[in-house]
Parts: C-alpha cells; sequence; structure tokens
C-alpha cells in the first residue's frame, strides 16, 4: 500500500511527494524500494503487486523500474485502506482463487528482516489451511498513544507456531493511562497493520462484514486483468466509503489472529519514531543536515537541508523541522497535534504548502 501522504511528517512528507517515495534514514534507498526488496524474498517480483494513487503511479515507476506497470494498482481516490485491500485481493482473486497474501505498507522499517520473512512464512501456512485472518502484532516497548492495540488470549495447545494467538479485541490510539495499563497487563500487541489471509478468506469476510464493499468490488470480476479494469474502478471508488480495513473487517470478524512479533518495527509515523533510529549526539541530539548548531539543547530531532545553517539554543526534547521554505517547531511530546497543524496551514494558507 503506497497511497498515502504522511502527513504525521510534515513538512518533509508533502502531497507531491510522500514519506514512501523519501530516503528518510539516509540509507541511500527510499522506504518504497525497501518494502519491494523486503518482499522479493518472499514472492517472485511478479507477484508483488503496488496499490498508490493516480498522482503517484510515474513515481512508482521511477523507484522501481523493473516491476512490470500491470502491478501498479491506480487508485482515483483515497477511502482508506478497505477499498485498497478490496480492489487488491479481489484483482488477484480472478488470477489464482487460491492464492494467499500479504498486505503491508510501503513506508514502515524492518531492521531484523530475517526474522521478518520468518514470521510471514508461519503466517502464511496457518492462512493456508485453514480460513482466518493473521496480523503481525509488535511487543509493545513502551505507552505508546500513537499506535493501535491488540488484545490477545492464550490458545489451547493447537497452534504449531506457538507466537500466533487469538484476537480478544482492538483498540485504537488509547490516551496514556490506558497505554500504559495495556503495556503493563502483557497481553496486548502493537497494530502493525500488516495482515496475512488467503483471498478466499477475505472475500468471505468482506461478504460477512462489508457486504456494501463486495458488491462494488464483485462487480468487477469480469474486467479485472482487462482494459476495461481502470474505467470500472473510477466508477467504483466514487461509490466506497471511507473505511479502513480495520475498522470494516477486523474488528468485526471472529477467526482473526495474530503473531506476535520481534522484527525491528517501526512505522515511522512520526518524527518521534524516526528520532530512535537516527544516530545521536553526546546530548541524544538526533541530528539530520550539515550545518547545524546546538548550544544547551539535548533530546531533539532536527531535520534540515544541507545547505541551510541553523543555529538552537535552550531546547530541549523539540522537533525541528525545515522543508522547502516550510519550519516546523513543536515539542516531541505533542507531536500527534502535527495533523492538526497541517488542517489548520491548509485552511489558512492554502494547499500550496501541504
Amino acid at each position: 500500500m503506497a497511497g498515502g501522504i504522511g502527513s504525521r511528517f510534515w513538512p518533509m512528507s508533502r502531497t507531491s511527494h510522500p514519506k514512501q517515495f523519501m530516503d528518510i534514514l539516509g540509507t541511500g534507498h527510499t522506504l518504497l524500494q525497501q518494502t519491494y526488496s523486503r518482499f522479493a524474498r518472499l514472492c517472485p517480483n511478479a507477484n508483488i503487486y503496488i496499490v498508490t494513487n493516480d498522482a503517484y503511479v510515474d513515481l512508482v515507476k521511477e523507484q522501481l523500474p523493473d516491476i512490470n506497470p500491470a502491478n501498479i494498482l491506480s487508485e482515483p481516490a483515497r477511502k482508506n485502506t478497505a477499498p485498497c485491500v478490496a480492489y487488491a485481493c479481489y484483482k488477484i482473486a480472478q488470477l489464482n482463487p487460491n492464492a494467499v497474501t500479504v498486505i503491508a505498507p510501503s513506508d514502515h522499517l524492518i531492521a531484523k528482516e530475517d526474522t521478518f520473512v520468518k514470521a510471514i512464512k508461519s503466517c502464511f501456512k496457518k492462512a493456508l489451511k485453514e480460513e482466518c485472518l493473521v496480523t503481525l502484532g509488535i511487543r509493545p516497548s513502551r505507552p505508546d498513544t500513537g499506535y493501535g492495540y491488540i488484545q490477545f488470549v492464550e490458545p489451547e495447545n493447537t497452534e504449531s507456531d506457538k507466537r500466533i494467538k487469538k484476537v480478544k479485541t482492538f483498540t485504537e490510539k488509547p490516551d496514556l493511562e490506558m497505554a500504559k495499563f495495556f503495556l503493563k497487563s502483557g497481553d496486548f500487541l502493537w497494530n502493525s497493520g500488516i495482515f496475512i489471509w488467503s483471498v478466499k478468506s477475505i472475500i468471505s469476510a468482506f461478504e460477512k462484514h462489508a457486504p456494501e464493499l463486495d458488491v462494488i468490488f464483485k462487480e468487477g470480476n469480469d474486467v479485472y486483468n482487462t482494459p476495461k479494469e481502470v474505467d470500472f474502478i473510477a466508477k467504483a471508488y466514487t461509490n466506497c466509503k471511507n473505511i479502513s480495513i480495520d475498522y470494516a473487517i477486523m474488528e468485526k470478524a471472529d477467526n482473526v489472529y495474530v503473531r506476535a512479533s520481534v522484527i525491528g518495527w517501526s512505522d515511522l509515523g512520526t518524527w518521534g519514531s524516526l528520532y530512535d533510529h537516527i544516530k545521536q549526539d553526546k546530548d541524544s541530539n538526533a541530528v539530520v543536515g550539515k550545518n547545524v548548531m546546538l548550544y544547551d539543547s539535548k533530546n531533539c530531532i532536527v531535520n534540515v537541508a544541507k545547505d541551510k545553517l541553523v543555529i538552537l539554543q535552550g531546547l530541549d526534547d523539540y522537533i525541528v523541522v525545515e522543508s522547502d521554505g516550510i519550519l516546523l517547531i513543536c515539542k516531541k511530546e505533542d507531536e500527534q497535534q502535527i495533523r492538526t497543524f497541517v488542517n489548520d496551514v491548509k485552511v489558512a494558507k492554502g494547499e500550496k504548502y501541504i
């Protein structure tokens, strides 16, 4: 999934060039390119599909020159993850009704790729043998309020992989006290947004829990993988409601499982999450930029262009980002407000800054 705009990474991530198309970790490869390479270890390149917005198709082609253009699924509108998942899975089902798929965001960091591959292969085995929906859950390391949480119950001794557990509840981003309770209880995992299932299982779930989406995308069964697909999708998306796969399916289904994983994961959704993955100086400042001078400052993340001279004094636990003439200075603890800032800028100053 590569169609988001990464608004919490503003002002670096902009509508015209979102974070999945950026090398924000300084590795020489964009997040999309890293994700593509990761999944090339799990299946042939011919079986990797990129779902993105119409506006980003050329960016995908530029960054992934080896991909078959037919494997780039173009969405005419942003309708959240449920329509995105439905489009891909109903289309793939027409090519192979027995396919098992993994759905993943294109902008996540996974440091332990060998462990990740092992985890996904284990989930593939379960998805092949039974009608189920599996998600990867991440052992929480802190009471983070920016992630969704999954509560699990210990299974009976029927799972070959003891890390796979039955899901009890999903909880969207909790407040700090609730997040602390989740961490202490020991039976909650972060929701990674990475899903594994057979196309039969997910289509059955759409039939049961999101019938309006099922009807819309089943109408395309005769045109998927033909020249008529583009026109069909343009019409279909005008009728889709904006809804996540979590709300549409996962929170309603009773055959959901989670595999607890330690894969060096971060959704890189916020500047604070990036802070943990950038080398820090003796005062715990994480700096990207060659001309940054810090005085009496600590625990900050600073990201500025190489040609900008920036001098900071007396800051503790701040985010300082400059990109294309936009300067953001924000307390790290308030980084969830960045989306609010973006909306306010859009209203007050117009689209050109977004």
